[in-house]
């Protein structure tokens, strides 16, 4: 008995109950209908962006972003949403190797779309 009382045990134990807190919290939060991201991870989602125009063929210029901060497929949408409410602009994202692909009818400078990124509450990261 006094082998679980060990400064040491009750660390791990503490650790464990922590993980346990947080992990609950999260599947209870996700039952209920929200996302990690339900707000964006800046506290504000983006607004639903649809695209009228997906023929490839009229989006001459394209650029590929690594993005990061991004912990689910609604985070994926919400960046989505920010680079596609840029004029000229459709962009998909994907939460799986989180990437988004952006095509564009005129060039686009890239310091625009990580700003768009960035104002959605999440990062351009670089290669």
């Amino acid at each position: 008995m006094s082998d679980l009382l060990n400064p040491a045990n009750l660390i791990v134990l503490a650790v464990i109950v922590v993980g346990m807190f947080f992990g609950l919290r999260r599947i209870v939060a996700s039952t209920h209908g929200k996302s990690c991201c339900s707000d964006g991870a800046s506290g504000k989602k983006a607004k639903k962006v649809v695209v009228a125009d997906t023929d490839p063929s009229h989006y001459p210029y394209s650029d590929e972003l690594l993005i990061g901060g991004m912990s689910c497929d609604g985070c994926a949408q919400n960046v989505a949403n920010a680079l596609n409410a840029l004029d000229g602009v459709w962009a998909t994202v994907t939460y799986a190797d989180h990437t988004a692909r952006v095509r564009s009818k005129q060039p686009v400078d890239r310091g625009v779309l990580e700003t768009a990124v960035k104002d959605a509450g999440y990062y351009v990261m670089t290669l």
